[in-house]
């Protein structure tokens, strides 16, 4: 790829989510990341963020690209696609290795990062992400990037997030199918994060929990690292059932009424204020309390926020995390949301909107398109870590490079590889 130092390059995020696919276009260059295009249309052929059916969700795909291909007025051939569902996975790993000059250089960060990757997995799981959390040369800890650093051993801790190998091939092969190549695959919870965090936030400790239509992400952050990610098996569409359950209303309505006059706090709604029900199979509207809307939609709200405490308790990092919450997600505009997550979190919460980006920036302002935007960001990373890398390389440097073009098992990137031998 160019370096975005000197021209600029397409970027393309690809947010496969359960209820929508989104696809967002920015263009990168020296001077950041602009929005040209949105595309978002619905989906129905993803379970709780794994694809449940090939052929729904290859048509959802193609015309979310479409659309904003069409609004960006470019061709779009690659994509950065998000992944998410509830098997994804993560734990802490170590990696060490001996600084191969005087200094560190990339390419001993390369080594050290795959050295924390060298662990057995189950055959049917990959690794998607080694996450570095902090790194340590000679006795020195803490330290967030050691290149140029002087020492003869370095040490890194890392969260691996691994996910289920058929999983990741289904999201692939859906977008190959729509004759789109894939840049990369990526966590869903890691896009939306870079996408609504601040540098501040990171630092002093955060969590995103990211309410999505099938599932619900949590991913901590801990002296500017992730400490933990984890996937709860609830979100919006849980909510929708349990009012189509309760009005006895078609999933569609119970989704529009969720929509306009959800709340996940029923205190917050006065006792004369009414809504319209649509029946179901012939039966007429009939109208009810908008606080039995709420009764129904609050048990959920709080079983998801709950079971988000107890996870983050778990961890110990609970007391860590001053900087409090940030909510994204769709389901994260209901009124309510913020005010319930307080109650049940017991720190500050807010809503996550997407920053750092210009342009369009309108047509991706809200909860909904963190992931989508973080996606773009992520590419956009990509390309800045590929420039400096290509400029600033030692001979050292090429030597562990070359070994590696040479060694395919031995790349950085060796998920690709592996890929390709597995299927």
């Amino acid at each position: 790829m160019k370096s975005p130092l000197s021209s600029s390059e397409i970027v393309v995020g690809l947010d496969l989510g359960t209820t929508k696919v989104t696809a967002v276009v920015g263009e990168v260059d020296a001077d950041g990341i602009t929005i040209l295009g949105v595309g978002n249309v619905p989906c129905r052929g993803l379970r709780k963020g794994v694809v449940s059916n090939i052929e729904w969700t290859v048509r959802s795909i193609r015309e979310a690209v479409e659309a904003a291909q069409t609004m960006a007025g470019v061709e779009i051939k690659t994509v950065y696609a998000g992944v998410a569902g509830s098997h994804i996975k993560s734990h802490v790993s170590d990696g060490v290795c001996a600084i191969s000059g005087r200094e560190v250089t990339r390419a001993d960060l390369d080594r050290v990062l795959e050295g924390a990757r060298a662990i057995p997995v189950d055959a049917d799981r990959m690794i998607l992400h080694a996450l570095p959390r902090e790194y340590a040369v000679d006795n020195q800890d803490g330290i967030r990037d050691p290149i140029g650093m002087s020492g003869v051993r370095l040490q890194v801790r890392v969260n691996l997030v691994t996910a289920a190998s058929s999983c990741v091939q289904n999201v692939i092969r859906c977008v190959e199918r729509c004759n789109l190549n894939v840049a990369d695959v990526v966590l869903e919870p890691l896009a939306s994060s870079d996408a609504v965090l601040s540098e501040d936030e990171k630092e002093i400790g955060v969590a995103v929990i990211d309410i999505g239509g099938g599932t619900t992400d949590l991913l901590l952050y801990v002296d500017g690292g992730i400490a933990h990610t984890s996937v709860l098996p609830a979100g919006g569409n849980n909510i929708t059932s349990d009012v189509a359950a309760g009005l006895r209303t078609p999933m569609a309505e119970a989704e529009r009424l969720k929509r306009n006059y959800g709340c996940a706090l029923g205190r917050m709604i006065s006792d004369d204020e009414e809504i319209e029900v649509p029946g179901v199979g012939g039966h007429a509207p009939r109208r009810v309390a908008r606080r039995l809307l709420s009764d129904i939609i609050e048990p959920r709200v709080e079983e998801i926020f709950s079971e988000a405490r107890r996870r983050i308790e778990e961890t110990g990092l609970l007391e860590q995390l001053c900087s409090g919450c940030v909510l994204t997600g769709g389901a994260a505009l209901m009124e309510g949301m913020v005010e319930c997550a307080e109650e049940i979190l017991g720190m500050p919460v807010r809503l996550g909107f997407p920053v750092g980006v210009k342009g369009i920036v309108q047509l991706v302002q809200g909860p909904q398109y963190a992931t989508g935007v973080g996606l773009v960001r992520y590419g956009a990373s990509q390309l800045a870590d590929a420039a400096p890398r290509g400029l600033r390389a030692t001979d050292e440097d090429r030597r562990i490079e070359a070994a590696a073009a040479a060694d395919p098992s031995s790349q950085k990137n060796g998920f690709w590889n592996w890929f390709r031998a597995a299927f």
